[in-house]
């Protein structure tokens, strides 16, 4: 077993590092953290992890997308690579630990080996993207998209709130989307991920650490409902209210999630009503619904039901339904050989089985199983809370997953 003692507080250090990168000049938000992709806070934190990743004896590089990778080489220079990484992007009024904590885990994991003189027969890379949660501009995951080296369509023109565009922000750090198929990682035996859970099961169980099983695909859909504006006298039969249509819909897209696997969540999350006033019958309503399932299968077969369900609605309240589906993003099932390793790791450094849990959250990790197996790490999180500055780790688990990360690479190391 690892003694903690030899891993010299590596995971304090990681936490302790995620708080210094919380504030000025690591966020453009005076007041709370907001890390946007290619934003000011954005290359003062790829600088700042590049002199963390050069101490702990990696060269450094960023890609063609701004993401930003870390090097530790292998026994020989042809040796295949063990990513270990995350995302340093957050987004609004952000935590300090979503996403940045793996980056600086892998930091941590690496300086153990090179304090010990370690080489293993793959190289290790620590890789931080720039812009999986889409905060910035109308785009999400190019990093990992293009590091697995899938196709994808993207337009430049896309502005952010203030009128930038994506093709003006990435010409201001010498990058275009042009480029971005050079991004593609090659020879990657695995990708291995750290995050914190952003759920509150591990909180519940009184356990630092969890094995993930899988991350849920998703699908986005938006609605417009468009009836009939009215004045407030109309008679209630004779009303095509778009609004009690968008009520209607969200109980039965509420109750189609509930009624399903545990797997599944549905959400409606953003609605607008056209023109509302308080003595007028609302005619035109737009709603988003989000729908997640980790089981192959059952995302499918709730957006059917959902979709039925809302045409009766309409052609009941006499409503013009239109759908459009804005995303498709498909999950993965975490490597079972990866998470044999990735759950001996944590019986070596806790002495506990770990639970094994879904996410509903999506993560680099689920783009990057294209390319390579993947396993995924969670640390538990105060609350479950993130996306929130409330968002709070323990030091005490911080250190278990660092702890657990050392002993993984071994016990890969250990295979080969």
């Amino acid at each position: 077993m690892i003694q903690a003692s030899e891993i010299q507080a590596g995971g304090t250090r990681a936490k302790v590092r995620c708080d210094e990168l919380g504030g000025s000049p690591y966020s453009d938000q005076a007041d709370g953290l907001f890390r946007p992709y290619l934003g000011p806070a954005h290359r003062a934190t790829l600088g700042r992890l590049a002199g963390w990743m050069d101490e702990a004896g990696m060269s450094v590089e960023t890609d063609a997308v701004g993401t930003i990778i870390g090097h530790y080489a292998g026994t020989t220079p042809d040796a295949p690579v063990l990513l270990i990484g995350s995302h340093v992007d957050s987004v609004r009024d952000g935590g300090r630990y979503d996403g940045i904590l793996g980056v600086t885990l892998g930091i941590e994991a690496v300086a153990h080996f090179h304090r010990h003189n370690r080489r293993f027969p793959f190289a290790l890379e620590v890789i931080g993207f720039g812009d999986e949660e889409g905060s910035r501009f109308s785009t999400y995951m190019m990093g990992s998209r293009s590091a697995a080296g899938l196709a994808q369509t993207i337009d430049d023109s896309v502005t952010d709130r203030d009128g930038i565009t994506l093709r003006k922000a990435l010409a201001d750090w010498g990058l275009s989307t042009t480029r971005f198929k050079t991004a593609r990682r090659e020879n990657v035996l695995a990708y291995v991920e750290a995050h914190i859970e952003q759920a509150p099961h591990l909180e519940r169980a009184a356990l630092p650490l969890g094995l993930v099983r899988g991350i849920a695909s998703q699908y986005r859909y938006r609605i417009t409902l468009e009836g009939q504006a009215a004045h407030a006298g109309t008679a209630m039969h004779e009303r095509r209210d778009a609004l009690a249509a968008a009520a209607e819909s969200i109980t039965a897209i509420e109750a189609i999630g509930a009624a399903g696997p545990d797997d599944l969540v549905t959400t409606v999350g953003f609605l607008t009503v056209e023109n509302g006033a308080p003595n007028v019958v609302p005619g035109h309503v737009i709603m988003t619904v989000d729908i997640r399932a980790v089981t192959p299968g059952v995302r499918e077969n709730a957006a059917r039901q959902i979709l039925e369900a809302l045409e009766a609605i309409s052609l009941k309240r006499n409503i013009t339904l239109s759908v459009e589906q804005v995303q498709d993003l498909q999950g993965a099932l975490c490597d079972e050989a990866l998470n044999a390793i990735l759950r001996k790791a944590i019986i070596d450094t806790m002495g506990y089985t770990p639970p094994v849990l879904l996410s509903q959250a999506g993560h680099d990790a689920m783009i990057m199983a294209h390319l390579a197996p993947m396993t995924m790490l969670f640390i538990r999180c105060a609350g479950g809370i993130s996306h929130n500055p409330a968002e709070s780790v323990e030091n005490d688990d911080v250190e278990a997953a660092h702890r657990t990360l050392v002993s993984f690479i071994t016990r890969v190391g250990e295979e080969r």
